[in-house]
């Protein structure tokens, strides 16, 4: 007869515990608790950045200064483009994705301050550990200057928050012009885009792939001399 009670009672008690387990489980949604956790964190996170840089977009006017102008633009690129990823988003990765791209037009806010003469505000996240631009520096490339440079001016408009570009990193500054744009995709230019995008990284980037390459110094179609004859600095 003990046996029997015994038995019986170990029946009740797994029933009390699958009861427990199923209730538990829909009062999560069929997530686990943590899981839950750290995707409201992720979110709250993105939406947190992507809401910063429309905050900082909104109190912003180029006033007629280029680089400024342009900067903006940038931002405002990155943050549509920021709050489509956030609105799509539906993992904790999908969400940094979000927050990171609203992170990058921070950078151009903060380039847009400074084109602006104010303070450039707010320490944001580095992108990764591509130094600036250290000087003025141009590379010409079939016959056409191009130019970079720490500050912006009236020949280096279009600011670059660095990063990788064709899997080389290319530093963060002021350039003539937003080539790093079309390398992204140089593979649809032909070979001869790419080759133009290949002698540019490796000018700004500072790369150099053998006598071909393009990271000589002061000689044809290297770095030149800046504040001379002809130089924009």
């Amino acid at each position: 007869m003990s046996l029997v009670l015994l038995l019986i009672v170990v029946v009740i008690v797994g029933c009390l515990i699958m009861a427990f387990g199923k209730r538990s489980g829909a009062s999560r949604g069929g997530f686990p608790l943590g899981g839950q956790h750290n995707l409201g964190d992720a979110e709250a996170e993105a939406r947190r950045w992507v809401e910063r840089l429309g905050a900082g977009i909104a109190g912003l006017d180029g006033a007629g200064n280029t680089a400024a102008t342009q900067a903006l633009a940038d931002a405002s690129e990155r943050y549509n483009a920021a709050s489509v990823e956030l609105g799509r988003a539906r993992s904790a990765t999908q969400f940094g994705l979000a927050g990171q791209t609203a992170i990058e037009g921070l950078h151009y806010i903060r380039a847009a301050r400074t084109a602006l003469g104010m303070d450039p505000g707010p320490e944001v996240p580095a992108l990764g550990q591509v130094e600036g631009i250290a000087g003025q520096q141009r590379v010409v490339v079939g016959n056409q200057e191009h130019y970079a440079s720490p500050q912006p001016g009236d020949a280096t408009p279009y600011y670059y928050p660095g990063g990788q570009v064709g899997g080389r990193p290319v530093p963060a500054g002021w350039y003539s012009t937003p080539w790093w744009k079309t390398a992204l995709v140089a593979g649809a230019a032909g070979v001869g885009g790419a080759l133009l995008f290949d002698a540019l990284l490796d000018g700004f980037g500072g790369h150099h792939h053998g006598p071909g390459g393009f990271g000589g110094f002061g000689g044809p179609g290297g770095f030149g001399d800046f504040g001379g004859p002809g130089g924009p600095f």
